[in-house]
């Protein structure tokens, strides 16, 4: 993907996701605005599992160690992931294994982080989602756009011809005469995912929770597919990353109330599945869980950034971002869009690396809304602006200096002198008379085009025209008794 200015722009171009986004964003804010509401003390919930996070982080290696303990006394086998390639050979060994060349999978952000499908792929094992939204992504040949709804780009149309022109391709089709209503659409998903569920011997999952003390995972959905996928497969493998453990099970109960009503706007989950091993005659027979770090250490070692592993991934900071909602999730590059995105990839990855990831600090306008829907009271703004200057100290020894740094020296030297200053007023003054333009509907004198350097900055923006008179001009044209008339 190209780093986020030039995506953005091309994203802006097409009108149908901006009206698919702002009718699925803007439903999903009232939606949670109304069930927030009805709660009396909502700060104090959010405050109360910000710490509840920012605690287990601070004694994560004891945490995880205790996990690790609990899930195995229970039966399952834990492996220890570094990065993305040991968590996807730790799969693909299981599934050779057991010679399975399809595993069918629950709705998992960790997975998609790793490119564990692809990765499977090539050794000539099919990975099948099946959560609806997964299914539409999937069978379009096309990427997840936002963290809970990953086809929210699409509309119902769209999703009509996909499934009519994909779905035969790789199982049951689509039935004759499929229509784009919701309901007859969720009929053919239906069928098709039923029998993937019956033939398929394994499957993958991930977890929006770990519970150190019990050894018990959980997941919440809200189509009853991840409790398929946990139950009938007789092996089950959930890759896990290390930051969603909580110490005790009950600590779960404020991150149960806060997921759901932040990201769905619904008061609970309709499936809540919770597994501790293996239990005999009772579901998967072999339980594999892999710890997954890829990059979740080195977002911990940040004192002040680390608190953006408090994500519980509800995807409220996306819904209200008006960034996100015109240019849409692909544009991040990356499974984690939006304001979260923004943070979580430059903290994972590193900066002053990658271009793309570099950029994405800047995608917001820092307007705050991000941070004040937050569950867990991750201080969104304050990151972007801490990762922005990480990105400009990591790029301090380049060779070229960046088009920023050359205008803050240009202005630093026209400011410190005042001769300088003057000088250049009386020129802005006086150029102000060639510039007439104005935005339509408003008559403030605005320049709508530059040449370049400037251009880069009125392709996107307007440019306040500058008054043709000084202020020192004007204090001294008037004097001290005509100013404070």
């Amino acid at each position: 993907m190209p780093p986020f200015p030039t995506a953005a722009r091309a994203a802006l171009g097409d009108a149908q996701l901006r009206r698919n986004l702002a009718h699925a964003t803007g439903t999903i804010r009232a939606k949670r605005a109304a069930v927030i509401d009805e709660l009396e003390d909502w700060e104090g919930l959010r405050q109360r599992a910000a710490r509840t996070k920012d605690e287990t982080l601070a004694h994560l290696d004891e945490h995880l160690l205790t996990l690790e303990a609990s899930l195995t006394a229970r039966g399952a086998t834990v492996h220890w992931a570094r990065d993305a390639a040991d968590a996807c050979r730790v799969v693909a060994d299981v599934a050779r294994a057991h010679g399975i060349r399809d595993v069918v999978k629950v709705k998992s952000m960790a997975t998609q982080e790793i490119q564990l499908n692809e990765t499977l792929a090539e050794q000539g094992i099919s990975a099948w989602e099946t959560d609806l939204a997964e299914l539409i992504v999937q069978l379009g040949d096309d990427l997840p756009s936002h963290i809970l709804v990953p086809a929210i780009h699409r509309n119902r149309t769209e999703i009509r011809d996909i499934f009519r022109d994909r779905m035969g391709a790789v199982g049951r089709a689509a039935p004759d005469g499929l229509t784009d209503d919701p309901a007859v659409l969720a009929g053919a998903a239906r069928l098709h995912l039923r029998e993937k569920f019956l033939s398929t011997r394994m499957a993958v999952s991930g977890a929006n929770f770990a519970v150190a003390d019990t050894g018990t995972l959980v997941v919440v959905e809200s189509e009853g597919n991840g409790r398929m996928c946990l139950t009938l497969p007789e092996v089950l493998v959930s890759v896990v990353g290390i930051e969603k453990v909580v110490p005790t099970w009950s600590d779960l109960e404020s991150f149960l109330t806060l997921l759901p009503r932040s990201s769905t706007g619904e008061r609970m989950n309709p499936y809540t599945s919770t597994w501790s091993g293996v239990a005999p005659g009772d579901g998967p027979q072999e339980v594999h869980v892999v710890l997954l770090d890829n990059g979740r250490t080195k977002a911990l070692a940040d004192d002040f950034a680390r608190q953006a592993l408090r994500c519980i991934r509800c995807s409220a900071c996306l819904n209200v971002c008006p960034v996100y909602e015109r240019v849409g999730g692909h544009t991040y590059g990356s499974v984690y869009p939006g304001p979260i995105g923004a943070i979580l990839n430059p903290l994972l990855k590193g900066v002053g690396q990658d271009p793309a990831t570099d950029a994405l600090p800047y995608a917001s306008t820092l307007c705050g809304a991000c941070g004040d829907v937050c569950p867990v009271a991750i201080d969104i703004p304050g990151i972007l602006v801490h990762l922005r200057g990480k990105v400009v100290d990591a790029h301090r020894g380049d060779g070229l200096p960046k088009a920023e740094a050359v205008a803050m020296k240009a202005a630093a030297w026209g400011l410190g002198s005042a001769a300088r200053l003057g000088l250049g007023e009386r020129l802005l003054g006086a150029a102000a008379g060639l510039w007439r333009g104005s935005r339509a509907g408003t008559t403030r004198p605005v320049i709508t085009r530059l040449p370049w350097p400037g251009s880069h900055w009125t392709r996107a923006r307007d440019l306040p025209v500058p008054p043709r008179e000084s202020f020192r001009a004007w204090w001294r044209r008037t004097g001290r008794d005509g100013g404070a008339s």
